[in-house]
């Protein structure tokens, strides 16, 4: 049984057979566009509540357990919570670029999500450049970040909004370098063909040990470029109260809150796509069900949601110093020698296939 899943294409057809082409056009961006609004929502809720039950297994608590069965609710009411409380700010920000600083934010999450491949027809916008799109997409989240650190008026927000900038600057280089690595092997950018490439066998196999380094390499940075603990400098609240999001409150604040989740998901969704196959199975299970790679992807995803939850919970904050020396003197020479190794792998035909 072939259930049709390629959301754009059933979508377009039926539009253009019931409206005008221009009508059509415009109605199908907006439909896709509530589709993926949801999407987004339900991650971020999901994403909350997990957390919170990991941290409580991990510190031996019993977590969220009050609203709805077993506290699967409870995100749910704490966003309505936060959909009541009142806007405040400071009286001295500036209030065009403090407004406007969240929406970057959720933005960039939001059309960074639009571009992973849930199955092989469930994907909305799969361009020839897909990984180039994402990492010039997770650039501009950090304006976000950056405009409403310094539009607040408030000194601990700036300076966790310049610690913030810093921090994404440097990962950029290595989750990039990481990424061209495994690009290697596959010769494309287009997501759908990176995953293509994998029927014969996971890139992280393929490529030996040069690809699980680079995976290695991909989820640490991944984690600082969330701004996720143990590289939770931006918000440190030690030192910074709530860091750079320290004036918001409401639904602005959770703009922030969220896209550090829905980040995380993405980070996760990549490093599922170009190393362990997205929606692909063992045996050809999702050829012949292909509404089952939906499964499969998300399986993929949580399993490494869940291992970047395991480093926020096991390891303790590192200073600004220990972050950038990390990125600079470790991870970034380390990346450089590994992208030759693969070449040379790629160059003398050694890679895995099954």
């Amino acid at each position: 049984m072939n259930i049709p899943l390629n959301i754009t294409k059933t979508i377009h057809d039926w539009l253009f057979s019931i409206m005008p082409e221009g009508a059509a056009s415009i109605v199908e961006m907006f439909i896709i566009a509530l589709v993926y609004l949801g999407i987004f929502t339900v991650i971020g809720l999901f994403l909350v509540f997990l957390e919170r039950r990991v941290s409580a297994w991990f510190q031996l608590r019993i977590g969220p357990n009050r609203v709805g069965y077993q506290g699967i609710l409870q995100s749910l009411a704490d966003a309505l919570k936060l959909l009541s409380k009142e806007l405040t700010g400071t009286v001295k920000a500036d209030k065009f670029l403090y407004n406007l600083a969240p929406y970057f934010v959720i933005i960039s999450a939001l059309m960074a999500l639009a571009v992973i491949p849930f199955t092989k027809e469930f994907h909305a916008f799969d361009i020839n450049i897909g990984i180039f799109f994402l990492i010039a997409i997770s650039s501009i989240g950090v304006i976000g970040i950056l405009l409403g650190g310094w539009s607040s008026n408030n000194k601990f927000a700036l300076i966790g909004a310049m610690r913030s900038g810093v921090q994404t600057i440097s990962y950029e280089l290595s989750i990039g370098l990481s990424l061209l690595t495994m690009i290697l092997i596959t010769g494309s950018l287009q997501l759908s063909e990176i995953v293509e490439v994998q029927k014969n066998g996971w890139l992280i196999v393929q490529g030996h040990i040069p690809a699980i380094i680079a995976f290695m390499i991909f989820m640490i940075s991944g984690t600082a470029e969330t701004n996720r603990a143990p590289f939770d400098m931006a918000e440190a609240e030690s030192e910074l109260g709530a860091g750079f999001h320290t004036e918001y409150s409401g639904m602005k604040f959770a703009y922030f809150f969220l896209a550090e989740f829905i980040n995380m998901f993405i980070i996760a969704a990549i490093a599922a796509t170009v190393f362990f196959g997205a929606w692909l199975s063992p045996f050809g299970i999702t050829e012949s069900l292909p509404w089952l790679g939906i499964f499969w992807f998300l399986g993929k995803t949580l399993s490494l949601v869940f291992l970047m939850m395991w480093f926020r919970w096991t390891f303790p904050r590192l200073r600004v110093d220990q972050l950038l020396t990390l990125e600079w003197k470790y991870l970034l020479p380390i990346n450089l020698v590994n992208i030759i190794i693969m070449a040379l792998i790629v160059w003398l035909n050694l890679t895995i296939t099954f």
